[in-house]
């Protein structure tokens, strides 16, 4: 006598998808193991019984002997299936947890990413994962930061060129032309250092800008 058809067909999800999720499961295999020796030892004692009802018995004590027997290979089967159906109890905990276990693990794959974790996907996609292949966005901000150095030397260079050009004519005029040309060009020689200093330290911004962004979070 099969114990599936006694205890009946414990599931927690319906469905052909239920079913194949399940035997995936250890607890369900196990489950079916203990099933399985049950079954087993519930056949053996009923064959035993079938053989013991062929024989013949006599007397009156031959019977009575008979009839124990019958008992005892009774009460074998009834110890059988109550030791399945008790631990089968502990089955269903054990199934329910690892069920619950496997949706949490699935609702979380389909859980929306927070802009943080979406981030930080692009962030080692761009840098590369195998550590010998830099990610393309490690060679974008080494190009803008030589761009960067190359713009401030450029400007650095413009800049003392105007520079000497404003005090060339400064000591020109300083010779030959009256005092209100004179405060004229010493007005734009300021304006020109200080049109430098300007230009230097916004370079040095750009240049500290590009080469301390970390794109690890």
């Amino acid at each position: 006598m099969n114990v599936s058809n006694l205890t009946g067909t414990h599931s927690l999800f319906a469905g052909n998808q239920g079913m194949l999720w399940k035997r995936g499961l250890k607890s369900t295999q196990e489950r079916l193991e203990r099933q399985e020796k049950c079954n087993s030892q519930v056949a053996y004692w009923e064959e035993k019984k079938e053989q013991l009802k062929e024989t013949e018995s006599d007397s009156l004590e031959g019977i009575a002997r008979k009839l124990n027997t019958l008992q005892e290979y009774e009460d074998q089967i009834t110890a059988a299936k109550e030791q399945y159906n008790n631990e089968q109890l502990w089955h269903l905990l054990d199934e329910a947890r690892e069920i619950g276990e496997k949706i949490a693990e699935e609702a979380e794959k389909l859980e929306p990413k927070t802009a943080e974790e979406r981030l930080e996907d692009m962030a080692e996609e761009a840098l590369g994962t195998d550590g010998e292949k830099e990610g393309v966005l490690t060679e974008e901000m080494e190009e803008l930061k030589e761009l960067a150095e190359e713009l401030t030397e450029e400007m650095t260079e413009e800049s003392l060129e105007s520079l000497e050009e404003y005090t060339e004519e400064l000591q020109e005029a300083a010779a030959a032309e009256p005092a209100d040309e004179l405060d004229k060009l010493q007005a734009q020689a300021e304006k020109g250092l200080q049109q430098l200093r300007q230009m230097e330290k916004a370079a040095e911004e750009e240049k500290r800008i590009y080469h301390g962004f970390d794109i690890r979070i």
